[in-house]
C-alpha cells in the first residue's frame, strides 16, 4: 500500500504555513498556529478522524487572524488531496452525528473532486474567548476549495457557541476517515460509475 502521507508549504506575504497529515494516524496532533482555540478544534479532527497532523502558521494576527485561518484551510486541503491520491479503493464518502451536552451536529463528506460548501451553523454569540465564530466558515470553504470535495455541515441544535463548532470539528474528523478508508470490497476500484474523480 502506498503511503498515504503529505507535506505542503503555502508562503504567501499574509502567510508562511506548513501541514504534514498522515490518513492512516493514531490521532497524533502537534499545532503552533498562535490561535488556541482553532488548535483545539483541530486537535478533535485528528482525535475523532484517526490522522497524524503537524501544523506550523505564521500568519499576520496583528490584522486579524483572518488569513490565518483562511490558508491553514487551503494548505490542509491541498495536503488531503495529495494524501488521498487517485482515491482508488476509498470508501468516498462518509457522514457521522456528534452530541455534545445540548448541541447537535451533522457533517457528510463526498470525496467528488468537485468543491462545495453546504454550511447552516447560527451561532448564539460571534466570538468563543478571542476567537471569532465566523472564520471557521472561511476555514471549510478554503479546504474544500483546495481538496476538491463536498462538505455538508449542519448544526441541528445547541445554545453554546463552544459545544456547537466543537461538535462540528469532531463530526467533521469522523466523516473524514470514513470518506478516507480504503474499502476491501473496492480494492483497485474506483468509487464512482465516471472511472475518476
Amino acid at each position: 500500500m502506498t503511503q498515504r502521507r503529505a507535506r505542503i508549504e503555502r508562503n504567501t506575504k499574509e502567510t508562511q504555513i506548513t501541514v504534514e497529515v498522515n490518513l492512516d494516524g493514531s490521532g497524533i496532533s502537534a499545532f503552533s498556529t498562535g490561535l488556541p482555540f482553532l488548535d483545539h478544534m483541530l486537535d478533535q479532527v485528528c482525535r475523532h478522524g484517526l490522522l497524524d497532523l503537524t501544523i506550523d502558521a505564521r500568519g499576520d494576527l496583528e490584522i486579524d487572524a483572518h488569513h490565518t485561518v483562511e490558508d491553514i484551510g487551503i494548505t490542509l486541503g491541498q495536503a488531503l488531496a495529495v494524501a488521498w491520491g487517485d482515491k482508488i479503493g476509498l470508501r468516498r464518502y462518509g457522514h457521522a452525528y456528534v452530541p455534545l451536552d445540548e448541541a447537535l451536529s451533522r457533517v457528510v463528506v463526498d470525496l467528488s473532486g468537485r468543491p462545495g460548501l453546504e454550511y447552516h451553523v447560527q451561532f448564539p454569540r460571534a466570538r468563543v474567548g478571542d476567537f471569532d465564530v465566523d472564520l471557521f466558515f472561511e476555514f471549510f470553504q478554503g479546504l474544500i476549495n483546495h481538496a476538491r470535495m463536498s462538505l455538508h455541515v449542519d448544526s441541528l441544535r445547541g445554545r453554546n457557541a463552544h459545544h456547537i463548532i466543537e461538535t462540528i470539528f469532531k463530526a467533521f474528523g469522523r466523516a473524514l476517515r470514513m470518506a478516507c478508508e480504503l474499502d476491501p470490497r473496492q480494492a483497485g476500484a474506483m468509487p464512482s460509475t465516471k472511472g475518476m474523480l
